[in-house]
């Protein structure tokens, strides 16, 4: 029997995994819109925060033992989690747990992706999984894990590496693979110059997708091994992963592929505002990649409770509309007209305002005969009446940040509007 395609089979290899999940780094190529949250908390897609997909596709997989790995700026980030993810049968073995860098071996915080996990090896012993999945917090995909886990065990790796195929232009941004004819990986690169391709396909590499499956014995020996080792960055992609590769221990590549039509499904890193902008854009169109509405495959998330959106005034030149939009709820357009965006909840665009080609983060009010255009306004934001935001690129970039696509990223502080922190200014004292 193929246990690739025996359910059962695979059920019990979800039971016995525990995923860790890494939601530390600073994702700092997002500029400002991770100035105030880690990377994995920052919102997507109308109502979700990128954290969710990775969840999401644990809980979808059967895998009900996650822990989140956290870090830098992860206050909303782990209070996000507790109202989505808290309300898993602890009696039944389910959990979504946060794991903070809190120096349970050393006096030092999380030093690289190894060493996080290193530091938690306590915690995982004590849940005496059979495998570890280590996942990376910060992409938008889809994935069932148990097909993974399944060729894992009957390759009888060590290791098993999650990969894409993607144009060798791009592919200096990932760790690259280099594969035999049995998809054993015989050398694996980070982030490389001029990266490999692929045997036969001349101009595409193999990419890591920073997922990774590990027999649980043999990943505390190699992550004990990495930090008894004083000249190594203790990072999966840069130490542990091309030393188990040098050593001759067994790592595989697992493609990424819709196991009906065998293309590659969608997978974004959204590390860019440029990237995370054209991801949600994506989502606008009819028949999008990415399909959230999809029943049989839901990403979960916090419903927060709001009525539902609300479209005021139908006269001519004030009329409350959106069109090829998405709008959440507890958001008002009021005679305003909203063209090819999408906005999170509790937006309130006042009469006469055009929001064309944006993404409009929760909380975020702008003022009458405002203008915006191709912008990310992050969560918070007051436009005043009348500002012009997307028109004058010189403008733009005197007041805001403008990417190297032309995508406007607009937050509280570039408005004026310290929201976050406050420092009192200093009294001056008498003589």
């Amino acid at each position: 029997m193929d246990p690739l395609n025996n359910p059962r089979y695979i059920s019990r290899l979800t039971r016995n995994t525990l995923a860790l999940i890494l939601a530390g780094g600073s994702g700092g190529r997002l500029q400002e819109l991770v100035q105030w949250r880690a990377k994995p908390g920052v919102f997507f897609g109308g109502k979700f925060r990128i954290i969710d997909f990775p969840i999401s596709n644990c809980m979808n997989s059967g895998i009900r033992r996650v822990c989140v790995l956290t870090q830098y700026k992860s206050y909303s980030l782990i209070r996000h989690l507790i109202n989505a993810w808290g309300s898993l049968k602890g009696e039944l073995g389910e959990f979504v747990e946060v794991l903070p860098a809190s120096q349970r071996y050393s006096k030092q915080w999380y030093a690289g992706t190894a060493d996080a996990v290193y530091q938690n090896l306590d915690i995982i012993r004590m849940h005496r999984p059979s495998h570890v999945l280590v996942l990376a917090g910060d992409h938008i995909y889809k994935m069932d894990y148990g097909p993974m886990l399944a060729y894992h065990v009957e390759k009888g790796a060590d290791m098993t590496v999650a990969c894409i195929e993607t144009p060798v232009a791009e592919a200096t941004a990932f760790g690259v693979m280099s594969v035999d004819e049995h998809a054993r990986v015989t050398r694996f690169t980070e982030k490389p110059a001029h990266p490999e391709s692929i045997p036969g396909q001349p101009g595409v590499a193999l990419a890591s997708m920073g997922n990774y499956v590990f027999n649980t014995d043999y990943l505390f020996e190699q992550l004990i091994r990495d930090a008894d080792d004083p000249e190594s960055a203790h990072d999966f992609s840069i130490n542990v992963i091309p030393r188990m590769i040098r050593d001759g221990h067994s790592v595989y590549a697992f493609p990424f592929r819709d196991p009906v039509t065998g293309h590659q499904p969608y997978w974004r890193d959204v590390g860019t505002v440029d990237a995370f902008w054209t991801a949600n854009m994506e989502l606008l169109e009819t028949h999008p990649e990415l399909d959230i509405y999809d029943e049989t495959w839901p990403i979960l998330t916090h419903q927060v409770q709001l009525p539902p959106a609300k479209f005021l005034f139908d006269e001519p030149g004030r009329t409350g509309r959106a069109i090829r939009s998405m709008v959440s709820g507890g958001c008002v357009i009021s005679g305003s007209e909203v063209l090819h965006s999408l906005l999170f909840s509790k937006v309130y665009v006042h009469s006469w305002a055009k929001v064309e080609d944006s993404v409009i983060l929760p909380a975020v009010d702008i003022g009458r005969h405002a203008r915006i255009r191709r912008a990310v306004i992050d969560r918070g934001c007051r436009v005043p009446e009348g500002m012009t935001i997307g028109y004058d690129p010189d403008e733009d970039r005197r007041r805001f940040t403008v990417t190297p696509k032309g995508v406007v990223l607009v937050t509280p502080e570039m408005l004026g509007q310290y929201i976050h922190y406050v420092r009192e200014p200093k009294r001056e004292t008498g003589g």
